[in-house]
């Protein structure tokens, strides 16, 4: 099985016009597994139509809470909704030219530590489908979401991905299929992730808080991040 980092390396390549075969010996990995990979991520390309006209580009307002941005004024945030625990939800719609329906994808974020947390799509739908999925994935929040230049989104996902890569984490595994509906992108981010700038864990319910604490121990130290965990009633007890 070709592990997530192979699969990006490969696109970074594809992206550089390598050819599978180059591909594969600048990997060290057999060619028909990187010719398969390539046409794997052409697939996944045309599906999400990165060529497409956007056609919806949302992010639940809040989502600058805890980050710097540098050099990015326009990036603006009405704020309004700071109790997410750096959740930040990102909805991206694309039209193909000539068709009817759009493409969408979107992607729950967790800015201060896990990176993508969970992934939809691409999938296609009517628009009547969109606006009600628009209103479904934004609900949890308490302010409206807002309108997003692409830039902006991709550095929430991409550098968040890249930020928890850096922690040892790595995304949902649904999110290598939405991955190309973002498009390219261009490293290192403008955005500092984590909360103020220092890795946050805030524990969900589908978690492994184990394995996330352990991993973090072991890449930044156990004074190198914060965190907030359930306590189970019976452990408080034998502990105290």
């Amino acid at each position: 099985m070709v592990d997530d980092e192979t699969i990006q390396s490969v696109r970074e390549l594809r992206a550089r016009d390598f050819s599978a075969k180059e591909i594969a010996r600048s990997l060290g990995m057999r060619p028909a597994v990187a010719a398969e990979i390539v046409r794997k991520l052409a697939a996944e390309r045309d599906i999400a139509g990165t060529d497409g006209e956007l056609a919806g580009c949302l992010i639940s307002a809040g989502w600058s809470t805890g980050l710097s941005i540098a050099g990015h004024p326009d990036w603006r945030d009405p704020g309004g909704d700071e109790g997410t625990d750096g959740l930040v939800t990102v909805l991206l719609a694309r039209r193909r030219r000539h068709r009817r329906a759009v493409t969408v994808c979107v992607y729950l974020v967790d800015v201060y530590c896990l990176g993508v947390k969970n992934a939809m799509g691409p999938d296609n739908m009517e628009d009547r489908a969109l606006r009600r999925l628009t209103d479904r994935v934004f609900s949890a929040y308490n302010a409206p979401a807002v309108p997003a230049p692409i830039e902006l989104v991709r550095e929430i996902v991409l550098g968040a991905v890249e930020y928890a890569h850096g922690l040892g984490l790595a995304p949902h595994p649904d999110f290598e299929r939405a991955r190309a509906h973002l498009g390219p992108w261009k490293e290192p981010s403008t955005i500092t992730f984590g909360r103020d700038g220092k890795p946050t864990y805030v524990e969900g319910p589908h978690d492994d808080p184990g394995h996330i604490l352990a991993t973090l121990r072991r890449t930044v130290g156990r004074k190198g991040f914060h965190y907030t965990v359930a306590l189970d009633p019976d452990e408080l007890r034998m502990a105290s």
